[in-house]
């Protein structure tokens, strides 16, 4: 345990004595994650690449024998809360705080089919900068995963704890795909990790020596669970698969993600782009048109496939997202086996699959924003040898392959073009920029 983390369990461990009147049993903490490559593609059933980063959530636990959870955070700006343990209600329409810690306890709470809890006194402290793209959220809802798992002493593998937090953090109404849960438990210091799904597996990658994955911040907020726009992205891709599973004559109905498409036709990635150009059209897709594709009716459509929050969508761009997924799951195998090959143009490679992944986020998945595409130009001006958006997009962070020896300079000069030259009006801790290297995944710890 470095001297930095083992000064900041104190300093929790005090505040917890001034907010509680008693000293924590026992710490936990999740880290959050970078993306390397693959976006938006875990919840159309396909492997991503992350790695955990250093930043993460900690929090100090004391089981109480009172029923009552009772939350708080070192930070002010995240008002306390407190809530009966045996009637966790979640509001989906406020993405609040206390709520990603909720999905966590109610989600290993539902697993053993338990009714009466005890109860528990939590102090959270997170480092990791919300609605950045790097997982904040997640990193909560996993934390609190493993407070629970602990403060009832029962035992789950990191697997099964990464399923349950995943489908747990539905409760809030995201449709994410699984990733940032999994290498949030999975994550092995040292090294980054392809994740794949059904069934869950992490396996390690090696990434390049010579070269460092920069973090930067686009200073733009953008809360997954607030906005619409995953939620039609995850849709779109959703209709995307019926219908090409429909134009191939497989049974459509049963069809919710696009790899099932692929696995079931048992062809390549470059195969399913070809099939893609053949059976979709460029031009967005009313409801009604899609009613027609399938032949169902206009209920059928609102009532079985959409969700709640796309019913009143009315345009559906299916080709442009399938292109992307097919492609950036694609990128995502060859990221990999240039990484276990490791030619000496190994950084120059790794960079132009990245490259290529933000030009499809930016004009197919479109979940870029103005920003984002400055930083990224301004990282590559500067040095690096690909940069793309990272978690999401639509605001939050890039990602960048820089050479070792440019590292010092490359911060410099993207530290004085984007956050110096702007008149963003930034707070300290939002202008993160920084190298990062691959974390360790969550742990209980019993001793400050």
């Amino acid at each position: 345990m470095n001297v930095l983390f083992s000064k900041r369990l104190l300093k929790l461990k005090e505040m917890f004595n001034s907010k509680f009147g008693s000293i924590p049993k026992f710490y936990v903490r999740a880290p959050g994650r970078v993306n390397i490559i693959g976006e938006h593609i875990d919840y159309c059933g396909y492997s991503v690449l992350p790695m955990a980063v250093e930043q993460d959530m900690l929090i100090a636990v004391e089981p109480v024998k009172t029923h009552v959870l009772q939350l708080a955070n070192t930070n002010p700006l995240y008002p306390d809360f407190s809530t009966s343990a045996n009637n966790i209600q979640i509001d989906k329409t406020k993405p609040l705080w206390h709520n990603y810690f909720l999905c966590g306890f109610k989600g290993i709470q539902e697993h053993f089919g338990l009714s009466d809890l005890t109860g528990m006194n939590c102090l959270v402290d997170g480092n990791i900068p919300p609605s950045s793209g790097l997982s904040s959220s997640s990193a909560l809802v996993c934390c609190a995963g493993l407070v629970t798992l602990t403060v009832l002493g029962m035992n789950l593998s990191k697997v099964e704890l990464a399923e349950i937090c995943a489908k747990s953090e539905r409760y809030i109404g995201t449709e994410g795909g699984g990733m940032d849960q999994s290498i949030s438990f999975l994550a092995e210091e040292g090294t980054a990790k392809l994740i794949e799904f059904s069934p869950l597996r992490a396996t390690d990658v090696k990434l390049p020596s010579g070269a460092v994955f920069v973090i930067a911040n686009s200073c733009v907020e953008m809360n997954k669970a607030a906005t619409s726009h995953f939620n039609i992205r995850v849709m779109e891709c959703r209709l995307a698969a019926k219908l090409l599973a429909k134009h191939k004559s497989l049974p459509w109905k049963e069809v919710l993600r696009l790899e099932e498409v692929q696995a079931k036709l048992g062809i390549s990635l470059e195969e399913m782009l070809l099939i893609t150009e053949d059976a979709l059209h460029p031009e967005p897709y009313s409801p009604e048109e899609l009613c027609k594709c399938l032949g169902i009716s206009l209920q059928e459509l609102k009532t079985q496939i959409l969700s709640p929050n796309t019913q009143d969508v009315l345009t559906f761009k299916l080709y442009q997202r399938a292109k992307h997924v097919y492609s950036e799951a694609a990128r995502v195998l060859q990221f990999k086996k240039i990484c276990e090959e490791a030619p000496d143009n190994m950084v120059q490679l790794l960079g132009e699959l990245m490259n290529q992944s933000h030009m499809s986020c930016r004009d197919m998945y479109e979940c870029s924003c103005p920003e984002l595409d400055q930083l990224v130009d301004i990282c590559r001006k500067f040095g690096a040898q690909g940069s793309r958006l990272t978690g999401a997009g639509w605001g939050g962070c890039t990602v960048s392959i820089v050479p070792a020896d440019k590292l010092s300079s490359f911060l410099a000069n993207v530290h004085e073009a984007y956050y110096q030259r702007s008149n963003r009006s930034l707070a300290p801790e939002k202008q993160s920029l920084f190298a990062t290297k691959p974390g360790g995944g969550a742990l209980v710890f019993l001793e400050a």
